[in-house]
């Protein structure tokens, strides 16, 4: 008997559940091990909780276990590139051998074809691939990445990389250390903010194993994954994860320097110009790079990929075009540390480092976007190095003044890796650390700070952020934005506010105080108006001398002047900004047609918990995509007692109008859990994509809704 999963979790008819018509042993059998494994972990889960430690106790003892966790998986996955590599380059080149030396040619297109398969055999686990998909996960799933797809991304990578594709290993790895985290930890029944914490601790760990640099792990996760949230317990968590990957990244496969140079002249100071130029160049090439990237991403969506031309056909030819370029310049292949090394050992000539980097600039996005898999650290340290080196011997030449060029290889490399990555912090901690040598830091900064700020300056935001708006995602501090921006104050359940009068003595302001739950307290003047704000910090110096000052100051003494107020028609995106713009947990909430009416307040912990509420519904969402192809367009799929979820098109009158203005939730009472966007590729073939409900996206008439709520509300937007 074939098993429904989606029919199992849908239906609530008892009668209708397949499991009670399984009639095989076998599946008997495999169901009572599911659920022993299951008591089993929850008995384990609940012993761990009754242990009862200090929370930084947990944070240290998981920590370290992430750290060892990603460090032994960055070390594997190393050790994997580099099986797979003799693998391609010894045993099949050898396998090739009436080839001659031009059996390379042929060694990534094997590669890409291998790939492809895989693509085929699991497509949507392909698409989840990345550092912008841990970005997701931490920010939309609480940290939460399916093992499956940690060991889709390990083996995609390994085999790209060991047949010669011309691409880098931190960010698969990055994938790696978060997903071998979220699934250690979730063994443990942690929180989702300690799950995501520690996916993202174990992201940068990875980063720290495979680079050596513990300090470059640490930033990398809180310049990208946590988008600059320094958090206290989450930058601890991130130290230890990555110092102990590190530690075993040292253990495991030594301490040496990957990068051997020699910086033969002293900084001269009076020549900094010369690196700030450098860092223009990079930012500039950086810009171009990440543009034509998105070109040919464009290209393979909209036109390559939307004929009818098999993927594996055009993967392979993206092969042979790098076997190709490999086989009169072996410096391409794979990820290019030595080819780096030859750059700062001066054992290239001029005009080969100019063939390279074009050659690197065009095959990386065209391996990636054609479906390969591999990341973009080590490309972008590779063209750093050759635009470093290209140009110190212009100004050598030209100008004559003596500048090192190992100096300028290093700093074009952190500037490059800054500018095409958007990790300025990291990249001057990557370099520093990798070549174990501060005395170029001040020109190294100068550099990535100057070509920073060019890319930010003209993609206004990180790249990654750029791709996630394209998908439909906008992120804040780690907050899917979407998610709040439909949301009102005037929707939420407002705390209960304390409003006393402004003249009120300081005695009945303390017995308020006592008998309120509530830490802080607002005033009012003769005519209702809100005029003040009394906290804790206002308070405290006051109840030291009390008996003084008791029967001299009010409240309107006391009370801060500065408030700010939202109203009811403000969005939750707008009022999270606020709390973070102000670092304030609770504002007061105010009448939008009448500003003087004080109606509550509403606090960052309700915003919070909305938030997770509504993220929860796009997992849900996300979760069901697959299962609601197959289900009748007007059928509901009940998930619960008098709660159903169902598809319906567009109405005809909400056609050219966004999702703000039709306010489903306020006035049908279903929340929207998201779009299937339906385009015509050609003739017999339609594109369908899944979008996450925007505020501002207007309905077309080839969209549909998918929509939760009551039966009876659904049957309402029925009838429209």
């Amino acid at each position: 008997m074939e098993e429904n999963p989606a029919k199992d979790f849908l239906s609530t008819n008892k009668n209708n559940m397949p499991v009670n018509s399984v009639k095989d042993e076998g599946n008997h059998s495999f169901i009572n091990i599911l659920v022993k494994a299951k008591k089993l972990k929850h008995n384990f889960q609940e012993r761990f909780a009754n242990l009862s430690l200090p929370e930084y106790t947990y944070f240290i003892i998981f920590s370290i276990i992430i750290g060892i966790a990603a460090g032994l998986a960055a070390v594997l996955f190393h050790h994997s590139i580099d099986f797979f590599n003799r693998l391609f380059f010894e045993k099949t080149a050898g396998g090739l051998f009436f080839l001659g030396s031009a059996a390379v040619i042929v060694l990534p297109a094997i590669g890409m074809i291998i790939q492809a398969v895989m693509i085929l055999i699991a497509p949507e686990t392909a698409q989840k691939k990345g550092v912008s998909e841990v970005i997701k996960s931490v920010s939309l799933r609480s940290g939460y990445i399916p093992f499956k797809t940690t060991i889709f991304h390990f083996i995609a990578p390994v085999v790209c990389i060991g047949s010669g594709g011309t691409v880098g290993p931190e960010g698969p790895a990055a994938q790696i250390g978060g997903g071998v985290s979220s699934k250690l930890v979730s063994l443990f029944g942690l929180s989702d903010e300690r799950i995501r914490i520690f996916t993202a601790a174990g992201a940068g760990a990875a980063i720290a194993a495979i680079f050596n640099t513990p300090l470059g792990g640490v930033f990398f996760a809180l310049e990208i994954i946590l988008l600059n949230d320094f958090h206290t317990p989450t930058f601890s968590a991130l130290i230890l994860s990555s110092v102990t990957a590190s530690a075993i990244s040292r253990i495991l496969l030594g301490n040496q320097s990957v990068f051997v140079f020699n910086i033969s002249h002293t900084i001269d100071y009076s020549n900094l110009y010369f690196y700030a130029i450098l860092g223009l160049l990079s930012g500039f090439f950086s810009l171009l790079f990440i543009r034509y990237s998105n070109y040919v991403r464009g290209v393979f969506k909209n036109k390559i990929y939307s004929t009818k031309l098999p993927q594996w056909f055009v993967m392979m030819l993206v092969g042979l075009l790098v076997g190709i370029s490999g086989f009169y310049y072996k410096e391409i292949f794979g990820i290019g540390y030595m080819a780096i090394n030859s750059i700062l050992a001066n054992a290239l000539a001029w005009n080969v480092v100019i063939v390279i980097l074009l050659l690197k600039f065009m095959l990386v996005p065209l391996i990636l976007y054609s479906g390969g898999f591999g990341g973009l650290f080590a490309p972008s340290l590779f063209m750093g190095a050759c635009l470093g080196y290209l140009f110190s011997i212009l100004i050598n030449s030209i100008w004559g003044v003596g500048i090192d060029p190992a100096t300028m290889i290093l700093v074009g490399m952190g500037a490059m890796l800054a500018g095409v990555n958007s990790i300025p912090i990291s990249a001057i901690l990557i370099i520093f650390e990798m070549t174990q040598n501060y005395s170029f830091i001040l020109p190294l900064m100068l550099a990535v700070i100057v070509g920073n700020m060019l890319v930010q300056l003209s993609l206004r935001g990180s790249v990654h952020i750029k791709h996630l708006e394209e998908e439909g995602f906008s992120i804040s501090e780690g907050k899917e934005v979407n998610l709040l921006r439909s949301i009102r104050v005037g929707d939420v359940t407002l705390e209960r506010i304390d409003l006393i009068q402004e003249d009120l003595n300081l005695p009945k302001l303390m017995a308020k105080l006592i008998e309120s739950p509530n830490s802080s307290f607002y005033t009012i003047n003769n005519q209702n108006k809100l005029s003040g704000i009394i906290t804790e910090s206002e308070l405290r110096p006051i109840i030291t001398e009390y008996e003084i000052l008791k029967d001299v100051i009010v409240a309107r003494d006391i009370a801060n002047s500065k408030i700010t107020v939202v109203q009811t028609s403000d969005d939750l995106d707008y009022v999270m900004n606020l709390f973070g713009k102000l670092n304030l947990d609770q504002f007061p909430v105010v009448n939008s047609l009448k500003p003087d009416e004080v109606l509550g307040a509403i606090t960052r912990q309700k915003v919070l918990s909305i938030y997770n509420r509504e993220s929860l519904k796009v997992n849900l969402a996300s979760g069901f995509a697959k299962e609601l192809k197959s289900l009748d367009i007007t059928v509901p799929a009940k998930i619960a007692e008098g709660y159903s979820i169902i598809e319906r098109h567009v109405p005809s009158q909400f056609v050219g109008k966004n999702l703000a203005e039709i306010r489903i939730r306020n006035k049908f009472g279903l929340e929207v859990l998201m779009i299937k966007h339906h385009s015509n590729l050609y003739a017999d073939k339609q594109e369908m994509k899944i979008l996450t409900p925007d505020p501002e996206y207007k309905l077309q008439s080839t969209d549909t809704l998918v929509l939760f709520g009551a039966d009876e509300r659904i049957e309402n937007f029925i009838k429209v």
